[in-house]
C-alpha cells in the first residue's frame, strides 16, 4: 500500500472519529442519552488512536514507545476511573485536564527542540502560544483540583497589585514568543517561557474562590482545547485541529452558560475574587433568630405534605448521601407524597454534579427539574428540603445590591409553604455571606451531617423505628 493511499485511509478514519466526537457532545446534552454520548466519544478516540498508529512516519522504535505509553496510561487510568468516587469527579476531571495540557505542552517542546533550525515565524508563534497554554492549564488545573479536594484554601488568595503581576507575567511571555519568532535559535528563552506559563497558571487560579471552580474548570478545558488545536496546526494533524477546536469552543460555551447562571462576567470571575470570606459569618455569627427542628418533627411534617421538592447541594455530595436521599423519596412516595428534585446549574462542584450523583442512586431523570422548570411551582409546594445548598437558595441575590451574588438566578425555595435546611452549622457557603433563608420564619434548620439526617428522616417516614421498637 502506498503512503498516499494509507494517508487517505487515515484521514477518513479521522473523519469518522470527529463524527463520534460531535455525536458525543450532542448526546451528552441530555441526561437520558449521556451514556450513549460517552460511548460515542470513546469509540471516536479508539478509531483515532488506531489510525494514528498506521501513520507512515511512525518507525518501529516509535511503535514500541507508543505501546509502552498506552500500557502505562491504561494501568493508571483504569484504577483512577474505578476507584475515584462520584463525589470526587470534579477534581478528577481537573486532574485529567492537567495531564492532557502537560502532554500537549511536552509535544510542543519536543517539536521545537527538534526543528527550531528550519521552522518559520508563524509556526514559532503558534508553538509559543501552545506551550504557554499547555503550561498554564497544567498548573491551573492542579490548583483547581487542589481547591476542589480542599487540599488548598477554597477562599481567594489575593494580594495588592495581583492583577498587575499577572498581566506582567503574561506580557513577558508574549515578548519572549515575539523574540523567538525573529530568532528561533535562542533556545535559552524556551525554559523561561515554560516557567512563566507554569507561574501564570498558579497566579490565575489562586485569587478565584471555590464558588467559581465550575466555571474555571470549563474555562481551563477551553484553554486545553485551544492548545491541542494549535499543536494540530504545527504538526499538520487535522484530527488535533478539529478535536481541539471542539474542546475549546464547547468549554468556552459551557463557561459562558455557567457565568450566566451566576449572572457574572468572565472578568468578574477571573479578577473579582468572588468568595472573600466574611469572618463574622464564617465563625457562625447570626443576624437573627433561627428555628430548628429534630428529625422526627421534620419527618412528621413531610409525611403530611402533598408535595416535597428536594434541593441537593454540595453538602449532599460531600456526605455521599444520594442513596439515602432516594430511600427517603421512596418512603415519602409510599405515603402518597409527590417528590421532585430542583437542580441549580451551579450546584455542587461542576456542571451536572447533582444530576450525576442522583442518577448513580437510580433517581429517575424525569424527576430532576432544572431551575427554569421548577421555579414557578414553588408557591404551590408544601415542603422544600434543602440538602447542603447555600448560595443558590439565598434570597439576597434578588434584592441585596451590595451582595456578591446579587443578580444570580436562584431557586425560589423561600416561596414554598415550609423550608427545611439540612446543614452541619450556620457557616457561610462559598460566597462567604450570610443566607437570609436561614432566618425566614418559614424555615426550619435541621443540623447534622446530610447522610445521617436523611437516613433518620427515611426511618421516621417509613415507620421503621416504630417497627423496631415493637
Amino acid at each position: 500500500m502506498s503512503d498516499y493511499v494509507r494517508q487517505n485511509i487515515i484521514d477518513f478514519a479521522y473523519l469518522i472519529a470527529v463524527m463520534g466526537f460531535v455525536l458525543s457532545l450532542k448526546w451528552m446534552t441530555n441526561a437520558a442519552t449521556a451514556r450513549r454520548g460517552i460511548f460515542a466519544g470513546e469509540i471516536g478516540f479508539a478509531i483515532a488512536i488506531i489510525a494514528t498508529l498506521f501513520d507512515p512516519a511512525i518507525t518501529s522504535t516509535g511503535w514500541f514507545l507508543i505501546i509502552i505509553a498506552l500500557a502505562l496510561g491504561t494501568l493508571i487510568g483504569i484504577p483512577l476511573g474505578l476507584r475515584v468516587p462520584m463525589t470526587a469527579m470534579p477534581e478528577r476531571i481537573a486532574l485529567s485536564h492537567a495531564f492532557g495540557a502537560l502532554a500537549a505542552g511536552l509535544v510542543g517542546l519536543g517539536h521545537y527542540f527538534l526543528n527550531y533550525h528550519h521552522i518559520g515565524k508563524f509556526v514559532i508563534a503558534v508553538l509559543g502560544i501552545e506551550i504557554t497554554l499547555g503550561c498554564l492549564v497544567f498548573t491551573g488545573s492542579l490548583m483547581a483540583s487542589g481547591k476542589l479536594h480542599e487540599m488548598l484554601p477554597q477562599r481567594p488568595i489575593v494580594f495588592r497589585g495581583q492583577n498587575y503581576v499577572n498581566f506582567s507575567v503574561l506580557g513577558v511571555a508574549i515578548i519572549i514568543i515575539v523574540a523567538l519568532m525573529f530568532n528561533p535559535s535562542q533556545v535559552w528563552l524556551v525554559p523561561v517561557l515554560v516557567v512563566l506559563g507554569l507561574l501564570f497558571g498558579v497566579l490565575l487560579i489562586v485569587p478565584i474562590g471555590g464558588a467559581d471552580m465550575p466555571t474555571v474548570i470549563a474555562l481551563l478545558n477551553s484553554y486545553a482545547g485551544l492548545s491541542a488545536s494549535a499543536l494540530g496546526f504545527v504538526l499538520g494533524n487535522k484530527l488535533l485541529i478539529v478535536a481541539g477546536a471542539l474542546d475549546g469552543t464547547s468549554g468556552l460555551i459551557l463557561a459562558i452558560i455557567m457565568c450566566r447562571a451566576m449572572n457574572r462576567s468572565f472578568r468578574n470571575v477571573l479578577f473579582g475574587a468572588f468568595g472573600q470570606l466574611d469572618e463574622s459569618v464564617a465563625e457562625g455569627g447570626e443576624a437573627g433568630n433561627v428555628r430548628s427542628a429534630s428529625t422526627d418533627e421534620a419527618a412528621e411534617i413531610m409525611k403530611t405534605a402533598r408535595s416535597v421538592v428536594i434541593v441537593p447541594g454540595y453538602g449532599m455530595a460531600v456526605a455521599q448521601a444520594q442513596h439515602k436521599v432516594r430511600e427517603l423519596a421512596d418512603a415519602l412516595e409510599k405515603e402518597g407524597v409527590e417528590v421532585r428534585y430542583a437542580i441549580h446549574p451551579v450546584a455542587g462542584r461542576m456542571p451536572g454534579h447533582m444530576n450525576v450523583l442522583l442518577a448513580e442512586a437510580n433517581v429517575s431523570y424525569e424527576k430532576l427539574l432544572d431551575m427554569d422548570e421548577i421555579n414557578s411551582d414553588f408557591p404551590q409546594v408544601d415542603v422544600v428540603l434543602v440538602l447542603g445548598a447555600n448560595d443558590v437558595v439565598n434570597p439576597a441575590a434578588r434584592h441585596e445590591k451590595s451582595s456578591p451574588i446579587y443578580g444570580m438566578p436562584i431557586l425560589n425555595v423561600d416561596q414554598a409553604q415550609c423550608v427545611m435546611v439540612v446543614k452541619r452549622s450556620m457557616r457561610a457557603g462559598f460566597a462567604g455571606i450570610e443566607n437570609e433563608l436561614f432566618f425566614n420564619p418559614k424555615t426550619l434548620m435541621v443540623f447534622g451531617d446530610a447522610k445521617a439526617v436523611v437516613s433518620e428522616l427515611s426511618i421516621e417516614v417509613s415507620g421503621q423505628r416504630d417497627a423496631i421498637s415493637l
